[in-house]
């Protein structure tokens, strides 16, 4: 019988969660807090059944306003705000033997695969 949460909690962050990047020091503290936090609520709220997860957005969301600002190229790797819902989606439908605490979305075409 698959056994779902009683509820989730999603965290959003950035590539600076996991390592800092120069000239954005509070950036990087402030998202390696929210990582911290995210953990750390985990591991007291799971045998409560509460699902906690930190996502890691790595990229440029393809929206409109991005497009209009800074018209990227058409091979410009984006991320598509469908597949970043579905990805949050499926952290809340995850069956509670095999839940996921921390994912990485990243278009991809970016450099990191090179």
């Amino acid at each position: 019988m698959l056994k779902l949460a009683t509820g989730t909690i999603i965290f959003t962050g950035a590539t600076s969660s996991v390592r800092g990047r120069g000239g954005a020091v509070a950036f990087s503290s402030a998202k390696f807090a929210v990582r911290g936090l995210a953990q750390s609520l985990a591991v007291e709220l799971w045998p409560k059944g509460i699902h906690v997860a930190h996502v890691i957005i790595d990229g440029v969301i393809d929206t409109p306003n991005v497009r209009k600002t800074y018209k990227p190229s058409a091979d410009e790797p984006l991320l598509k705000p469908e597949a970043i819902a579905d990805a949050y989606w499926n952290l809340i439908q995850q069956e509670c033997s095999a839940w996921t605490l921390e994912i990485d979305l990243r278009p991809h075409k970016e450099a990191f695969f090179e």
